[in-house]
């Protein structure tokens, strides 16, 4: 079984001087700006970097969701940031890094059974595979037994 989601991008003029917009399948981007503006000028818009680290949380984020309860606990939140990093690569740039930081509150559940299953979701989430940067994980709080 396969799932096909799509986005499309657009781009009028070029190089710095371009503006474009970028929408999702489901609408949660509707024709959203990017630019040069928006990527390196924090000006109002999204940029690539921003939806990778979209991405990369949600699916990471799910990915462990599931793996706890797969493991049997019912309860608990989790809470994940991502940073992307980009940085200039000779002519271009390259995302080098997507580090992720996860707070967690998981009742009933020991620090090192917590750690193995974060692990494993980083390293088998759909985005973290298809990412072929350094992917860290930053557990920098947890609740638990």
């Amino acid at each position: 079984m396969a799932i096909i989601n799509w986005a499309t991008a657009k781009y009028e003029g070029l190089g710095k001087d371009g503006k474009g917009h970028v929408s999702t399948q489901s609408g949660a981007l509707k024709d959203q700006p990017y630019g040069f503006n928006t990527r390196f000028d924090n000006q109002p818009g999204t940029n690539p970097e921003e939806q990778i680290a979209a991405a990369h949380a949600s699916c990471f984020t799910m990915a462990l969701s599931f793996g706890l309860a797969k493991l049997g606990y019912t309860k608990g939140s989790l809470a994940s940031k991502v940073d992307i990093t980009l940085v200039k690569d000779g002519d271009g740039f390259a995302v080098t890094k997507s580090e992720i930081k996860l707070d967690a509150k998981v009742p009933g559940m020991n620090g090192a059974d917590f750690e193995k299953a974060a692990v494993e979701a980083k390293l088998n989430c759909p985005i973290s595979k298809l990412l072929s940067c350094d992917v860290t994980l930053d557990i920098t709080s947890f609740e638990g037994s």
